[in-house]
C-alpha cells in the first residue's frame, strides 16, 4: 500500500435548509464557519481537525443526490464527532437547552476504542454521534 488513512477529512451532508443546518452545527455543536462557495451551494464548517460540508438540495451539488434527506431517505447512517471533555450531565443539559432529543449515553466502540457516546439528530434527520475519548485514553 502506498498510503495510510490518517483521519476523516470531511463529511458531506445534503440538507433541505442550509441556514437551519448551519445554526444547528454552529450553535449546538460548536462548529465554526470555514467558507462558503455560493455558486456550488456549499457551506463548509470546521469540526475539530475535519470539515462538515453542507449542501442544499436545491444547489448544484445537492441536486445530484435526488430527493431530500429525511426519515425515509437518509444520506448516511451517522456521523461520529469525537468530543472532549465528555461530561455526560453537562452534555445532556446543553442538548436540552436546544430541545435536541438524544439517546442514552452508552459505551460504544469507535476509531480509538471503547468510549462513552450519545446519539442526536440534526434538523434534517441526520444522526450525529458525540463520541468521548476511549477508555484507554482516560485510564479506565
Amino acid at each position: 500500500m502506498t498510503f495510510e488513512i490518517q483521519k476523516i477529512d470531511h463529511v458531506v451532508l445534503r440538507v433541505s435548509n442550509v441556514e437551519r443546518a448551519v445554526r444547528f452545527y454552529m450553535e449546538v455543536l460548536g462548529c465554526t464557519l470555514e467558507r462558503r462557495v455560493d455558486d456550488l451551494g456549499l457551506t463548509q464548517l470546521r469540526a475539530g481537525s475535519g470539515l462538515i460540508d453542507l449542501v442544499g438540495i436545491d444547489g448544484v451539488i445537492g441536486k445530484r443526490g435526488g430527493v431530500a434527506p429525511g426519515k425515509t431517505g437518509k444520506n448516511l447512517d451517522h456521523l461520529a464527532l469525537q468530543i472532549a471533555p465528555f461530561d455526560g450531565p453537562e452534555i445532556l443539559k446543553h442538548l436540552e437547552n436546544y430541545n435536541v432529543s438524544h439517546s442514552k449515553i452508552e459505551m460504544r466502540y469507535g476509531a480509538d476504542g471503547h468510549g462513552l457516546s450519545i446519539y442526536i439528530e440534526d434538523p434534517d434527520g441526520n444522526t450525529v454521534e458525540l463520541k468521548g475519548a476511549s477508555e484507554e485514553d482516560v485510564g479506565a
